[in-house]
């Protein structure tokens, strides 16, 4: 039965506020004032009244920074930042878009809209009508019970009790007491330090509540969180105070008062044309008939989070879609794209592993809510035992079909992580079919928002068009339940891949207008969107492993294995698990007596003692055994991961084992290496030598390895423009002896090892923002010595600490840093309040350059070597790229020419203050060849 709808809409004025204002685009009016959090309030208060015709809607609003809760507690939010210079001007204007609307909007002094919230909840249902309270603030969640729930603005998604349970471990009515024992950083509500949400969800769950789990906190047996409690008890007290919401606040406009009325029509229109909010005009039928706003304007001027509203065709739905199951009206559908000059695209298969998945179907979009799908492989479902499979079309005819449109140059191919569909496709057995030109979805937002949020289509659906897609497991179903979707009705089918073609898009509608504002259109046409052919020929190549050395390697391994486990249990005096951390926390700490780091008994959660890496490296200096546990771990890792998996990975029709390359993963524009992941493999260990001896060529070729020297601190040498540096890098100089020479004031000749190491571990230790305290472990010193070196590092080269500060600074205004070549990498972290956390960010804002550089000049030189090396007459191809190493299969007798050329490439993908120096090396092996 249908739950009945609403009574009264309440709307989180001042929460939606800020979500709108991070959600969308930076845009301005014609006058040049800040508009983007206005143009999200109002249209999702449009869609409100749209999607509640007949209802109730207001507007709560804070009236002013401080309340009734500053009495209680003077440093209440004291702590919470200004709002951003952009947001000021839009709080006024967001309040004459509800007067616009002709909604009440409510807010009362000394009240906290979230109490004005709770106290028109609680009237409206004692007269027993039903709210919804249009927000996702988690304070407001301790009101959600029957005939109150919540909507998230942002992400179109209904809080109930379940989601509440899932976000705080306890129901509703408990949500109090867990937030007075968590507390609120960012409140500044002081609550119980070491206390968060989920051990006070225990705590609650267990106890019942506050003040029985305080009157019993002498009971509970894990001595520190017993004497926080003990010690902080009127913390939590007064901590329950702040956060519980007050329902008796007086209410400035009874309920009579918020009887819903029609707005002035002509006075709504007047207050949109002056925001310049043309698609909203349209929307709502207020434009006087003239055409909504042509998308591609974005591009032309027009402010971004308007092009996002042109590309989700204003009123347009997300379906219902087309079923294309013959070849006329397929036919008629490639005519029109033909026509239009752009189309998206997006495969359905039968696996994620493109290097064997069968092509099932494939959808197109035309034009925002105008899709279709084109079933093609699809069987009957396992259950009918008889009968014909579904209606599709002939799969060759479908196929001859589509090849000219595929390759037609003057028709735009947009599609979500491209790379995938164009290998499928490209397979015979999936009609050799070749994609181009191409636009990817993916990579236009990981250029424009590297490290701000993921970039998978749901993400980016929910995040810039409102709209949550139909997830793949709402139509395969879940676990051993699941079927191919091959077996997927038709119906449901294209209900899922046509809704993935539209959102397509409409992602790229309003995306790619901000390539150009954020300057990153370069970066994209010329880098990134370029690289997809080139990688995707990486990954369909793969690379040869030999089965049997790998064999051998697994047995090796095991065999040292089991002599490490003797060695360790004759240092335990007694057998155990080594792989056990409990086991192994018990010998150490309980049996050999080891003082834990920091001199406690550091546990994990779980009331275990830690065991993990950080904690056995310390505890080495005390004992033999932790570094013995170290090897052990580390060997039986790459036993596990490379010995024995890889041999069940190489592909039975290639023979080769197929790594893939997430394009949009790491923040700074590397490529991550999965499935499996060849970027792991240790370079300087014998181990890591042994698993890459197992690389192999193909019988008359070798394995050409081309690795960028030092090219991280070449870039730091070229922004921080260090003369020093960059005289010893142009003359070919021993980088490290150079620094030992200009820090410590000692000749290069005759330089102890010891100091050049020390210099060593600075200049890579700069590049990470490395502490005293970090140094100090590394160098094995005291920290006062190790802070000494990082001085006398700066004094001599102040340029250094000029760019650390700088991109610290650029970090904390703009949010961002960017390389060398304009790739943004979004820091999220740079205005946390807690200083280790804040921390991390600024090492991350320091590194991001430079790693994102060094990332940016392989991805130029990857995008430029095949055309390189065709050009030359060389037929060597890529295999693979770890970091600044490029990894080439070539014949035997073009082995020195192509080092030539890779070489040749590489050092020119860049033009430095310092030389790019890239050295070669080639051999039957990869551990001979680097």
């Amino acid at each position: 039965m249908a739950e009945a709808p609403p009574s009264l809409i309440l709307v989180d004025g001042s929460g939606y506020i800020f979500r709108a204002f991070h959600a969308l685009p930076p845009m301005t009016r014609p006058d040049g004032t800040p508009v983007n959090a206005v143009f999200g309030f109002v249209n999702m208060l449009a869609k409100l009244i749209a999607e509640n015709p007949g209802q109730r809607i207001a507007v709560v609003f804070d009236a002013g920074r401080k309340s009734f809760r500053n009495d209680i507690y003077p440093a209440y939010k004291a702590q919470r930042p200004d709002p951003p210079p952009e947001l000021v001007p839009q709080f006024g204007l967001i309040r004459e878009a509800v007067d616009a609307f002709g909604l009440p909007a409510i807010e009362l002094s000394d009240w906290e809209a979230d109490d004005l919230i709770a106290s028109y909840t609680r009237a409206e249902t004692e007269e027993g009508g039903r709210v919804v309270i249009v927000s996702s603030d988690k304070d407001l969640m301790q009101l959600v019970r029957p005939g109150v729930t919540m909507l998230d603005p942002i992400k179109q998604r209904p809080i109930g009790e379940a989601e509440v349970v899932e976000k705080f471990g306890v129901p509703p009515a408990k949500v109090v007491d867990v937030q007075a024992l968590a507390g609120d950083p960012v409140d500044n509500v002081p609550g119980v330090p070491g206390i968060g949400i989920k051990t006070a969800a225990q705590l609650i769950t267990e106890y019942g509540d506050l003040e029985t789990l305080l009157a019993r906190a002498s009971e509970i047996r894990q001595p520190k969180r017993r004497e926080a409690l003990l010690e902080h008890a009127e913390a939590a007290r007064i901590s329950k105070r702040l956060v519980a919401l007050n329902d008796r606040a007086p209410l400035p406009l009874p309920l009579a008062a918020l009887a819903l009325k029609e707005p002035d029509r002509a006075k709504l229109a007047a207050w949109l044309r002056a925001q310049n909010f043309r698609s909203t005009l349209a929307r709502l039928g207020l434009d006087g008939g003239t055409a909504p706003p042509d998308p591609g304007a974005a591009g032309r001027g027009k402010p971004p989070a308007e092009a996002a509203s042109a590309a989700n065709g204003d009123a347009a739905p997300f379906g219902p879609y087309v079923t294309i199951t013959d070849l006329a009206t397929l036919e008629s559908w490639i005519a029109e794209a033909h026509r239009l000059g752009v189309v998206a695209l997006d495969t359905e298969t039968d696996s994620l592993d493109a290097q064997s998945a069968m092509l099932v179907g494939l959808s197109l979009g035309l034009a925002p809510g105008r899709a279709a799908y084109v079933p093609l492989r699809h069987a009957r479902a396992r259950d009918l035992a008889t009968g014909p499979a579904p209606e599709q079309i002939d799969f060759k005819s479908a196929v001859a079909a589509l090849r000219p449109l595929l390759a037609d140059p003057s028709v735009l191919k947009v599609l979500q992580n491209a790379k995938y569909d164009l290998e499928v496709l490209a397979r015979e057995e999936n009609g050799g079919l070749a994609v181009s030109p191409i636009d990817d979805t993916m990579l236009i937002s990981f250029c424009l928002d590297a490290g701000r949020h993921d970039h998978g289509m749901d993400e980016l659906s929910e995040r810039h068009l409102g709209h949550r897609p139909i997830s793949y497991d709402s139509v395969t179903g879940t676990g051993r339940a699941r079927i191919p979707f091959s077996e997927v009705p038709i119906d449901r089918a294209t209900a899922y891949a046509a809704e993935d073609a539209d959102v397509t898009l409409r992602l790229w509608h309003a995306l790619r207008p901000r390539l150009r504002e954020a300057r990153v259109l370069a970066l994209y046409e010329h880098v990134e969107r370029r690289l997809i052919p080139v990688i995707a020929a990486m990954e369909r190549a793969g690379v040869k492993v030999d089965a049997r050395d790998l064999k051998q390697m697994s047995a090796e391994f095991a065999d040292r294995l089991a002599a490490l486990e003797s060695e360790i249990h004759a240092l335990a005096g007694r057998p155990f698990t080594v792989g056990s951390p409990q086991q192994l926390g018990k010998v150490l700490f309980d049996e050999l007596g080891l003082a834990p780091p920091g001199g406690r008994r550091a546990r994990t959660a779980t009331g275990q003692y830690a065991t993990d890496a950080g904690v056995l490296e310390e505890l080495a200096a005390q004992h033999p055994l932790p570094a013995k546990v170290l090897e052990w771990r580390q060997l039986a890792k790459l036993k596990s991961t490379y010995a024995d998996a890889l041999v069940h990975q190489i592909n039975p029709r290639t023979g080769r084992v197929h790594t893939s390359f997430a394009m949009a993963a790491a923040s700074t524009g590397r490529l991550a290496s999965t499935d499996p992941n060849l970027q792991n493999i240790p370079v300087r260990t014998e181990e890591g030598r042994r698993i890459r001896r197992a690389f192999i060529a193909e019988a008359g070729h070798v394995l050409l390895s081309a690795d960028y020297s030092q090219i991280e601190l070449r870039l730091l040498a070229h922004v921080a423009e260090v003369p020093a540096l960059a005289e010893a890098f142009r003359n070919g100089e021993d980088i490290h002896a150079r620094t030992a020479a200009e820090v410590f004031g000692v000749p290069i000749e005759g330089m102890d090892p010891l100091t050049r190491r020390r210099a060593k571990a600075i200049n890579f230790g700069i590049i990470y923002g490395i502490s005293a305290f970090g140094l100090a472990n590394q160098l094995s010193v005291t920290p006062g010595e190790a802070k000494a070196y990082i001085d006398a590092y700066f004094a001599r080269y102040p340029g250094i600490r000029d760019y650390m500060e700088r991109m610290k600074e650029e970090a904390r205004i703009k949010g961002f840093v960017t390389t060398p070549f304009r790739r943004r990498i979004w820091i999220p972290g740079i205005a946390e309040k807690n200083p280790a956390r804040r921390g991390f960010a600024e090492r991350q804002a320091i590194n991001a350059p430079l790693q994102g550089g060094a990332a940016d000049i392989i991805k130029r030189a990857m995008v430029r070597l095949p055309a390189a090396l065709a050009e030359a007459g060389l037929s060597g191809r890529m295999l693979l790229q770890v970091h600044d190493e490029l990894l080439f299969e070539v014949p035997e007798a073009e082995a020195d020419a192509t080092a030539e050329v890779v070489k040749r490439t590489m050092e020119g993908a860049a033009s430095l203050r310092v030389p790019l120096v890239v050295e070669t090396g080639a051999a039957r092996n990869w551990a001979d060849a680097h």
